[in-house]
């Protein structure tokens, strides 16, 4: 990061309380982050779910980034990951990593950011640390959510006859990439997409919208969830094997964005890599038969659209069928922060 003319916070313990603090008054336990741990007392008959996925520069986001941008998905990513859990987040602690001296303006951007993302996900910053170390940005996010006793959706409870669904539209966020990365048309001769349209994806890259108001609709009807973030083919495999099921998934039934259709109509082959892509942030559930009806008329009373892509059965791993219901193998199933060598 760039030393700007404006003079950074003198120390550690001013970023804290000039940035930080302000993000965590309201925190049970909190101290205004002047202690060096946190307390937290669960809510009566709720148990604590707990998840950290931290975001780093030139993996999971751009360095030039709005840094108001960089906070929202660096707490949208492990909320995302709660909500698939049929839980609310509480608070979140936050870790972060500069190389140099962080800007003044970037870390108030940052802040703000934070802020706009923890007041629309209904939880507080709660403590943390803040470092210097070589190498790109870090920043790690470890939340802490709710759920009623006994009531967290799994990864690995689905069974055969469940029924396969995904919440939202799969692949704006890889044309957002591309189009964030310069990899896609998108001057003039880009007839396929208007301005309003190009930003709409790429915001869907930069700030991923996670699915909490079907947190109790998962509790009630699902039997298996986690959040897409890895691609949607691997997340489906990831979700099988956990289960010891096998599933099904058919690319015809996938929902895309409207942008995504027309670039699928016009190249086919588009339509593997998209499922196979990161940074959806949608949820993937098992849903038994017995209960589909139901979880489809709670999903649309929650506001949240969502799609039957498939089943699950006996055996194990995913087996995919193309659009034209031939059977097709998807080689790259999605992203790996350790790919096969």
């Amino acid at each position: 990061m760039r030393t700007m003319p404006d003079p950074p916070p003198t120390g550690e313990d001013a970023i804290i309380q000039e940035f930080l603090a302000p993000l965590a008054a309201g925190a049970p336990g909190a101290r205004s982050l002047r202690d060096d741990c946190a307390s937290l007392t669960p809510p009566p008959g709720m148990d604590l779910v707990l998840k950290t996925d931290p975001i780093r520069a030139g993996i999971h986001f751009f360095a030039d980034d709005d840094p108001a941008d960089i906070a929202w998905k660096a707490l949208a990513v492990n909320v995302s990951d709660v909500a698939a859990k049929g839980a609310t987040p509480l608070v979140y602690m936050l870790a972060l990593s500069f190389p140099d001296y962080p800007q003044r303006s970037w870390l108030q951007g940052f802040s703000q950011g934070l802020r706009t993302a923890q007041e629309a996900f209904g939880c507080h910053l709660t403590g943390g640390d803040t470092d210097r170390a070589p190498g790109p940005v870090s920043i790690a996010v470890t939340i802490i959510g709710a759920v009623p006793h006994g009531q967290m959706v799994p990864r690995g409870g689905a069974k055969p006859g469940d029924g396969l669904y995904v919440t939202g539209t799969i692949g704006c966020a890889a044309l957002g990439l591309a189009l964030r990365s310069g990899t896609v048309p998108n001057g003039a001769s880009d007839v396929t997409m208007n301005d309003a349209e190009r930003e709409a994806l790429i915001a869907r890259y930069l700030r991923p919208q996670p699915r909490l108001a079907l947190a109790g609709v998962l509790r009630r009807y699902a039997s298996a969830a986690m959040d897409v973030s890895d691609g949607l083919a691997k997340d489906a495999d990831r979700l099988c094997r956990a289960s010891g099921v096998a599933g099904v998934l058919r690319l015809a039934d996938v929902p895309l964005g409207t942008v995504a259709r027309r670039r699928v109509a016009a190249d086919p082959a588009l339509l593997p890599r998209l499922v196979t892509a990161g940074d959806d942030y949608e949820i993937l559930c098992a849903v038994p038969a017995a209960n589909e009806a139901a979880f489809r008329a709670a999903a649309m009373a929650s506001g949240v659209v969502v799609s039957r892509i498939g089943h699950m059965q006996q055996g194990t791993g995913l087996t995919t069928f193309g659009p034209d219901g031939s059977l097709i193998g998807l080689g790259r199933s999605g992203w790996d922060h350790f790919p096969p060598v």
